[in-house]
């Protein structure tokens, strides 16, 4: 599959088959994850693997009850360094950057899975100091984003996307 039939395909999955996720898969996806473009290589991002069913339905809970996050055989919860960033570039690194690096990982993420045949949702919506409290999640790291993965039992038609020329400008807004 090549990337633009990737990024063209992909779609957020909120049902997933019971079928286990191998970890080498998941071991994949984390490896497609650091290869993520970071403001001055600083790799920002943690990783927090939750299989357990236990803490899944904490997270459920944690990010206002969205049920499919525990369906999901594997959880991926992605986290910005804050501390490592602002060492190389202040605040802006800890309030925008390793944001940005995280994002650009989750998105590697959601792309390798689809490409190998999972599906996966990016979940923002979640009280961030529950889920902090819930994986043991030191100050200086912050929760960016859930990621339930799984085989998708479900197959969403696509959303429609707003026209280009709508949403360029040239040489000025």
């Amino acid at each position: 599959m090549d990337v633009l039939e990737a990024i063209k395909g992909r779609r957020s999955i909120r049902a997933f088959k019971s079928e286990d996720v191998p970890s080498e898969i998941v071991e994949k996806l984390i490896n497609a994850a650091v290869c993520a473009p970071s403001a001055g290589n600083i790799q920002p991002w943690e990783f927090i693997i939750v299989r357990k069913p236990n803490i899944k339905r904490k997270l459920v809970e944690a990010a206002l009850n969205q049920e499919f996050i525990e369906e999901a055989p594997v959880v991926i919860v992605v986290c910005a360094n804050e501390n490592r960033s602002s060492h190389g570039y202040g605040l802006r690194g800890k309030t925008l950057y390793c944001i940005q690096d995280t994002a650009a990982a989750t998105q590697n993420i959601l792309l390798l899975a689809y490409s190998l045949g999972l599906g996966t949702c990016w979940v923002g919506a979640f009280r961030e100091e529950k889920v902090r409290e819930i994986l043991n999640i030191p100050e200086g790291i912050r929760p960016v984003a859930i990621i339930p993965v799984g085989y998708p039992a479900e197959k969403p038609s696509p959303q429609s996307r707003k026209p280009i020329n709508l949403i360029v400008h040239y040489e000025t807004f």
